[in-house]
C-alpha cells in the first residue's frame, strides 16, 4: 500500500493599506483590481469546485480540493477570504470538516504562523507570538485545536522547534535537506542524512533539548515528485502524476510508505493553469485504482508513529534552514543571490532587516515601558491581543482587560493599552518574508512591510512622543534601490510609502 499525502500552501502576503484597511489597485494584477481576487479568481475559488471534464469537453463532476489536500490558508488570506468571498470560505471549513470523518478524526487544515515571518531571524518573544497567534487564528476558524503547523518557507532552527514544542504542535512538514542525522530511537548510532539522503517516506521524531519528555514529530516531503509538481510538466495530466508517484515509491519495500508532497497551494490554478482539475481528477480518479490511499499527515501518523528520530540542520552560520533559499536564511537579510535577475543585486537586503531591527528593539522598549502602566505582563496581553483582532467587541475588550489589567483601567488607558498591542502588531507586520523575496526594494511587497513600519512610528509618535521616523530613514539610506529614480530605500519611503496614507 502506498499513502499519498499533498500539501498546499495557500498564501498571499497582507496586503491592506495600515490607514484605510483596504487593498489599493495593484496595476500589475490587472485586469483585476489586486493580487488578493486574481489569485482567488485563478486559485482559490476553483479548487472549491475544480471540474472534472470529459473527452467531449462537458462537466462531469465537481470536487472541492481542499476535502482531499492537506492545507494551510495563511490566517490574512483566510479573513480576506471571509470577508471578500463568503461562499468560498464556507466551502473551505465545511471541506475540513469533511476530512474529519474520512480520515479517522484528523482533518486535512493546519494552521500557519501568524504574519509568515521568518522565524529563525525572529526573536524569541515573536516566534512565541507567531506561533500563538497561528494557533488561536486556526481554532477561530475551524472550530478545532490544529495538529500541525506551517512555518513559513519552511525556515527552521531549533529555538524554533523548542518554541513549537512548548506550544503543544504535534508535527511540522521540512524539506529534506534540513534534516541533519537519524538514528533508531533508543539506538546510539547516527547517520548523516545532512546530504539530503533521509527518507522521507516516514515521521521522525524530534525531542526537546530542553525537556527531554518532550518532542515534536516532521514529515519530510519527498523533493523530486514536490518539484516537479511545482516547477516541471507534472501537472499537465493526471497520468503524469500517478507516474511520477509510481518512480518515487521503493520497489524493494513491502511494508506500507508515505509519498509526502508539499508545493504552493497557488500552484494549482494560478501558477500552472488548469491543474486544480488536474489533481481533482488525480486524486478521484487514478488514485483509487492504483492501490494509492490518501491520508493527511494528522491521520498518517496516528497510525505510524515514529520509530526514528532526526536533529535538524542548523544551516551556514547556525542561522536555520529553509526551502526556498540554498543559503539557509540568508535571503531574508542578506545579498545571497537567490532571487536575483536582471543584472540587479540584493545589497538592499541587510541595511533592510538592519532598519528594521533597530526600529523593533526601540518599539520594544516603549512597550515594555509604557505597558507594565496597564498590563500584569505585557507580552501574555501581547500574546492574548489576537483575540481582540479576531473579535473587538466590547464585551471581549472586558474579558480581555479582566485577565490582563492589572487595575481598574480608564477609557482612556484602554485606549493607550490597546494602541501599544497596535504597535506591536505593525511591529511583526514589517517582518512578512515577501518583503525581501524578490529582486527590488521598490517592490509593492517591500513597499507594504515599510508601510507597516511606517504606521509603527506613528503609533509610536502618539504613544511617547517619540520620533523614530528621521534615523529610520538614515539607516535604510543604505538600503541601495537598483532603480536610479528612487536612489535607496529612503526614497522608496518618500516616493511611495509616504502617499500610502492618503490611498483610498
Amino acid at each position: 500500500m502506498i499513502y499519498i499525502c499533498l500539501h498546499g500552501h495557500f498564501y498571499q502576503p497582507p496586503r491592506e493599506n495600515p490607514w484605510t484597511g483596504e487593498i489599493e489597485l495593484q496595476d500589475s494584477a490587472k485586469p483585476f483590481h489586486d493580487w488578493n481576487e486574481r489569485i482567488y479568481i485563478e486559485c482559490y475559488k476553483p479548487n472549491s469546485e475544480a471540474e472534472i471534464i470529459d473527452d467531449h469537453g462537458t462537466v462531469v463532476d465537481r470536487v472541492n480540493n481542499y476535502e482531499i489536500l492537506n492545507f494551510n490558508i495563511g490566517p490574512t488570506l483566510l479573513a480576506w477570504i471571509r470577508n471578500k468571498h463568503p461562499e468560498t470560505y464556507n466551502k473551505i471549513i465545511e471541506a475540513d470538516k469533511t476530512s474529519i470523518s474520512s480520515h479517522n478524526g484528523h482533518g486535512n487544515a493546519i494552521a500557519m504562523c501568524y504574519s509568515h515571518m521568518i522565524m529563525p531571524l525572529a526573536n524569541l518573544n515573536d516566534k512565541i507570538t507567531q506561533v500563538k497567534w497561528g494557533l488561536a487564528d486556526f481554532k477561530n476558524h475551524f472550530g478545532r485545536d490544529s495538529e500541525g503547523i506551517w512555518l513559513p518557507e519552511t525556515a527552521v532552527n531549533d529555538e524554533t522547534v523548542e518554541v513549537l514544542i512548548n506550544e503543544g504542535v504535534k508535527y511540522i512538514i521540512l524539506d529534506t535537506s534540513q534534516a541533519l542525522k537519524t538514528r533508531k530511537i533508543g539506538e546510539d548510532k547516527w547517520t548523516d542524512v545532512s546530504n539530503n539522503t533521509i527518507n522521507p517516506k516516514r515521521p521522525y521524531r524530534r525531542f526537546s533539548k530542553i525537556d527531554k519528555d518532550k518532542f515534536i514529530d516532521i514529515f519530510f516531503y519527498d523533493g523530486p515528485v514536490s518539484k516537479s509538481v511545482a516547477f516541471d510538466d507534472v501537472l499537465t495530466s493526471s497520468q503524469n502524476l500517478l507516474s511520477k508517484i509510481f518512480q518515487a515509491a521503493d520497489k524493494t519495500v513491502k511494508a506500507e510508505q508515505l509519498i509526502g508532497i508539499a508545493t504552493d497551494g497557488e500552484t494549482f490554478g494560478h501558477h500552472k493553469r488548469f491543474a486544480e482539475r488536474t489533481l481533482a481528477y488525480f486524486m478521484k480518479a487514478l488514485v483509487p485504482q492504483n492501490n494509492i490511499k490518501i491520508v493527511n499527515f494528522g491521520e498518517y501518523l496516528s497510525l505510524h508513529q515514529p520509530e526514528y528520530e532526526v536533529t535538524i540542520n542548523l544551516g551556514p552560520y547556525g542561522e536555520g534552514t529553509s526551502w526556498s533559499c540554498s543559503h539557509g536564511v540568508r535571503r531574508w537579510k542578506d545579498n545571497c543571490g537567490d532571487g536575483g535577475g536582471g543584472g540587479w543585486n540584493q545589497k538592499w537586503r541587510k541595511p533592510l532587516r538592519e532598519s528594521l531591527d533597530w526600529l523593533r528593539n526601540n518599539l520594544i522598549i516603549i512597550f515594555e515601558s509604557m505597558g507594565k502602566e496597564y498590563f500584569k505582563d505585557v507580552w501574555k496581553a501581547r500574546n492574548e491581543y489576537i483575540y481582540l483582532l479576531l473579535d473587538n467587541s466590547n464585551d471581549n475588550i472586558h474579558t480581555f482587560m479582566t485577565a490582563n489589567a492589572q487595575k481598574q483601567l480608564s477609557e482612556a488607558e484602554i485606549k493607550t493599552s490597546l494602541t501599544l498591542l497596535e504597535m506591536q502588531k505593525y511591529a511583526m507586520l514589517m517582518y512578512t518574508s515577501d518583503g525581501w523575496f524578490f529582486s527590488e526594494i521598490s517592490g509593492i511587497e517591500t513597499v507594504k512591510i515599510l508601510e507597516y513600519a511606517s504606521r509603527a512610528m506613528e503609533l509610536a509618535k502618539e504613544l511617547a512622543n517619540i520620533s523614530f521616523e528621521e534615523e529610520f530613514l538614515k539607516r535604510l539610506s543604505q538600503a541601495k534601490s537598483n532603480l536610479a529614480e528612487y536612489k535607496n530605500g529612503k526614497g522608496v519611503y518618500e516616493k511611495l510609502v509616504k502617499t500610502a496614507h492618503y490611498s483610498d
